[in-house]
């Protein structure tokens, strides 16, 4: 595994409980500040993952490799065992590092991951992105995250495009790695693994999305059992930026020491 140090922004007070932050596909550490704020007893170390934002966008883009940074991370604060949140491929790769360094993970937080999906779908959804994704103007793209995150307040729409958004030539593109984005969809059709035995675990799917599965919701309460909460939010897949006070407080109550 090659090793480099990932982008990390910090949330919340210094003394605060540290969590780990792991973004989806696409996204940014920046996305977290919403839930952040409304966890303020946290601290939240949001990194943005290999690919994305301003970290290293050098390959591997494996899960295997995204585990390894992530850990990286974590010896960087000298943090030996983490709370860890995973939203979408984050999730995906939260469950990977529980399944990695079981010793590291003190409670896991799977924000509507992304694990275990059909190869035919992400297949044609791989294909799809590699197209490049690009803008002619600021309100073009604004335009389109707005629809794509139908539901989402309008102001964390602008922080999206204020934050994620970046001049290229005469065109305005998101600030992440295409061929990053088309590994990560195959990688989400790997067989979908659980988190390890006696891993405290809060499952939050959204309703109105298809990434978890009845049957890994089975597998993780037979591999789980009372370790498992599982609390559906009636919400887009964006779940804690549609529903941050909603998804706050089952984290809270989940995380609270």
């Amino acid at each position: 595994m090659t090793a480099a140090p990932l982008h990390v922004r910090t949330f919340g007070p210094s003394d605060g409980v540290p969590v780990l932050a792991l973004h989806g596909i696409t996204g940014h550490s920046a996305r977290w500040r919403v839930l952040a704020e409304a966890l303020p007893e946290f601290r939240f170390i949001a990194v943005d993952l290999r690919g994305h934002g301003r970290s290293p966008w050098t390959p591997p883009w494996n899960i295997e490799q995204h585990v390894s940074d992530a850990l990286g991370v974590l010896d960087a604060f000298d943090l030996q065992r983490v709370r860890i949140a995973g939203h979408s491929y984050g999730g995906a790769i939260s469950v990977h590092l529980s399944r990695t360094a079981p010793d590291r993970v003190e409670r896991l937080v799977l924000l509507d991951p992304a694990i275990g999906l059909d190869p035919q779908d992400m297949l044609e959804t791989a294909e799809s992105s590699r197209a490049d994704e690009s803008f002619p103007d600021i309100a073009m793209a604004r335009a389109d995250r707005a629809q794509r995150w139908e539901g989402i307040a309008d102001e964390l729409v602008d922080a999206e495009i204020a934050e994620h958004l970046v001049r290229d030539g005469d065109r305005y593109r998101y600030r992440y790695c295409g061929s990053t984005a088309v590994v990560a969809w195959a990688e989400m059709a790997r067989p979908a693994l659980t988190p390890p035995a006696g891993t405290p675990t809060l499952l939050l799917p959204a309703t109105k999305a298809d990434f978890v599965s009845p049957a890994w919701v089975d597998a993780c309460r037979a591999e789980l059992g009372d370790a498992l909460t599982v609390t559906e939010v009636d919400a887009g897949h964006m779940v804690y930026l549609e529903r941050t006070a909603e998804v706050a407080q089952a984290m809270r109550e989940f995380l609270t020491p």
